[in-house]
This record gives structure tokens, sequence and C-alpha cells, in this order.
């Protein structure tokens, strides 16, 4: 059997609204993912070095820690940086509908031309849209730009910051509540089902084929685990 695409979300009749929600969602999932994957590799490794729950206490909270913030840091300053790019392409369409209307009424009607209108429906709609809010006609139509609703650094940073600690508590809990003789089991099987659930979620969100993305999502996971683990037990044998 082949692995088909799992049907498409048809989000087009809802407009921006939705689809601008759907990148969201899709950012938290794989932040939570990245939260899950990046602490179970540092926990994990460290249990491989040593049994002490202190150690591995330590070594998780300075993980979640540390990754959520720069999460965090990484989103703001990503999104801040689009922010100020749409702000200042605005600040151009404003100028230019100031200084040369007429021009700019010509572009809306060659742009909405080429999106299939007839030249006369694109002029005859390029002046009614223009009549009615001309900067938001060409920051939709020209830019792709919604000026009600520009992405927001501080909800970004947030949300990463939340959904990466989501994602890391799972290994952390795993690997210092249960007792020493199962929790690298208990945390491994935890991890592993974690990353099937959210290897499934952020197919579905993207539309893609679910059985690939979660093969990929728990062997990469399983990876970095085993790899980590044997890097601290290597380090544990040699008295590092």
């Amino acid at each position: 059997m082949t692995d088909a695409p799992d049907p498409p979300v048809h989000d087009e009749a809802h407009g921006g609204g939705l689809g601008s929600r759907l990148n969201w969602l899709r950012a938290a999932v794989l932040g939570a993912n990245d939260g899950v994957v990046s602490t179970a590799g540092l926990v994990v490794g460290v249990a491989g070095a040593t049994e002490s729950q202190a150690a591995l206490l330590t070594a998780g909270l300075s993980g979640l820690l540390a990754g959520s913030m720069s999460m965090a840091v990484g989103e703001y300053v990503s999104v801040s940086t689009q922010r100020d790019s749409e702000e200042a392409a605005l600040a151009v369409e404003r100028r230019e509908l100031r200084e040369s209307p007429q021009a700019e009424l010509a572009e809306l009607t060659a742009l909405l031309t080429a999106r299939g209108l007839s030249p006369d429906v694109a002029r005859e709609a390029a002046e009614q849209l223009t009549e009615r809010d001309a900067l938001r006609a060409h920051a939709r139509v020209e830019l792709g730009i919604d000026p009600d609703d520009l992405t927001n650094p501080w909800h970004a940073a947030w949300a990463s910051f939340l959904a990466f600690t989501a994602g890391a508590l799972l290994p952390l809990l795993a690997i210092v509540l249960p007792p020493p003789a199962t929790r690298l089991w208990i945390t491994v099987a935890s991890v592993l089902a974690a990353l099937v659930l959210t290897g499934w979620w952020s197919a579905r969100l993207g539309n893609a084929p679910t059985r690939r993305a979660i093969l990929r999502n728990v062997g990469g996971g399983a990876l970095a685990m085993a790899v980590t683990y044997g890097a601290g037990s290597l380090l544990g044998a040699v008295g590092v």
C-alpha cells in the first residue's frame, strides 16, 4: 500500500485568520517536539553516566530553561525582524499612494489582471478597492500582508517558550520520578510515544503523509537518545 497524503484541510473560505492560527499551532507542535527531543537526549545522556537523581534533575532543568529561553529569544528576534519588514513595506505603500495614486491604481489593476480577471473587471475592482481602503488593497494584493494582523513578536516568544517547556517536562519527569531500575526505559518509552503524537499532529497540520512523518520523528528521537546515552556511558566508564 502507498502512503498517500491525508485529505487537505480546506481553509480558503475562512480567510487568512484560520491559516494564521494553523501556522501558530504548527509552530507550537514543533516547539514541543524540540523540547521532548533535546531534553530527552540530555537527561538520557546524563543517565548513561550516573544514577544520581540530583544530577539528572539539575541537567534536565538546565536544559529545559536554556532551551525554552533560547526558543523564545530566537522567535522574538525572528518575528520582530519580519514585523519591521512588514511595517517598512506598508510605509512605502503609504508614500506611493500619496505621491502617485494613479500609478498605484494602474499597478493594482495589473495585479488583478494577472490573477485572472479581465482588464475591464480588474480596473473596476481596483477602483472599488481603492475607494474603500487603498492601503489595505495594495497590502493584501501586492504584498500579501494584512495591516490589521501583523505578526506579534511577543506572542511568538511566549508560544515558543510554553511549547518547548511543555515538551521538555515529559522526559524530565520521566527520568527523575521512577526508581533507578526502570527510569531509563520509562523515559525512552514515554519519549517515543510523545514523538509518535507530535509527528502525527505535525503531519496532519501540514497535510503530509502521517506514517512517514511519524517514522522520521521517532527515528530521529531514538537516534538522539542512543547517541547521547552512548556518550554518557563512555564518559561514566572512564570516570569523567
